[in-house]
């Protein structure tokens, strides 16, 4: 294939392929590898979630394989855990053995940038500027203030789904006292964070926790990219849609049509992330977007 790149975004749940032209994808795969399981705890990657990581990236060495991408135009970015891990080296090792390139750990404020080009690039209509970019993680939380020359303002937060669950979220469901130590991180985070979230005219939220909360405001009867993507929704009926989601039991939540069975545990502590960072915008509208790092990585490939 003439010009493919492919693009890998490794993250603290899930790892993302995508192959093609930018900024056309041909195909988009992802696999919930949990890579973070415990290193909130323990610092280091798991053996197990190395295991998984590996299989998957192996799975993805195929298809790289299959549409003639060069190792030159494959760009693996890894992000939070990878970022925090005492055993990193061991990763980025089995990673270069697999693809043949080295995994580039990014830094938050990579990611972050990387985040903002990737939403605002595939925007339809034209934004209310500055746009704030949310991109909501298993390990960490990006906020990036922008406007039409690019990001102007970013930081990354150590609060994400997988780290907030485990660290707070012991019940299922969980406990009000619970919700509210989870909150309090999330509300310390944002208090320290440099990014003027209240300057946003308009806030693009990005990656699985998002879009898995849009769903639930949709009532959509299976998870669906093009009707998800550049929806405007209500900020009021996503925050009912979060409380709605703390409310269930992971087992209620695998019931859910639109909701993938890798995120039902994790998606309270995500989605409760996603309800603050909106309180703390401001803002009453909320646009999602399907184009996240993954694209933003593909962007970059030269």
């Amino acid at each position: 294939m003439s010009g493919a790149v492919a693009a890998i975004d490794c993250g603290t749940n899930t790892i993302k392929l995508l192959v093609g032209e930018p900024p056309h994808a041909v195909l988009r795969e992802m696999r919930m590898v949990r890579l973070g399981e415990g290193l909130d705890a323990s610092g280091r990657i798991g053996e197990a979630a190395l295991g998984r990581a590996f299989a998957a990236i192996d799975e993805y060495a195929a298809i790289i394989a299959e549409h003639d991408v060069p190792t030159e135009r494959i760009r693996f970015c890894a992000t939070s855990a990878s970022r925090d891990a005492e055993n990193a080296a061991q990763f980025v090792a089995g990673v270069r053995a697999r693809l043949g390139v080295a995994p580039e750990v990014l830094s938050g404020a990579e990611e972050a940038a990387l985040s903002f080009t990737g939403a605002v690039r595939h925007l339809r209509a034209e934004p209310a500027w500055p746009v704030l970019v949310v991109d909501i993680g298993g390990g960490s939380t990006e906020l990036v203030l922008g406007d039409r020359s690019g990001p102007q303002s970013a930081h990354s937060m150590d609060i994400g789904s997988v780290r907030l669950h485990e660290r707070h979220l012991a019940d299922d469901p969980p406990t009000a006292a619970q919700v509210e130590a989870l909150l309090a991180d999330v509300d310390a985070a944002l208090a320290a964070c440099p990014v003027p979230a209240a300057e946003a005219a308009t806030v693009v939220g990005v990656a699985g926790t998002v879009t898995t909360v849009a769903a639930a405001v949709l009532d959509l009867a299976a998870y669906d990219r093009a009707a998800l993507d550049q929806q405007v929704l209500d900020v009021d009926d996503v925050h009912a849609a979060v409380q709605r989601l703390v409310g269930l039991s992971v087992a209620e939540r695998r019931e859910l049509p639109y909701l993938h069975p890798g995120r039902a545990d994790v998606i309270g502590a995500g989605a409760l992330i996603w309800s603050r960072v909106l309180e703390h915008a401001g803002v009453r509208q909320v646009v999602v977007s399907e184009c996240d790092i993954l694209d933003g990585i593909a962007a970059s490939i030269g």
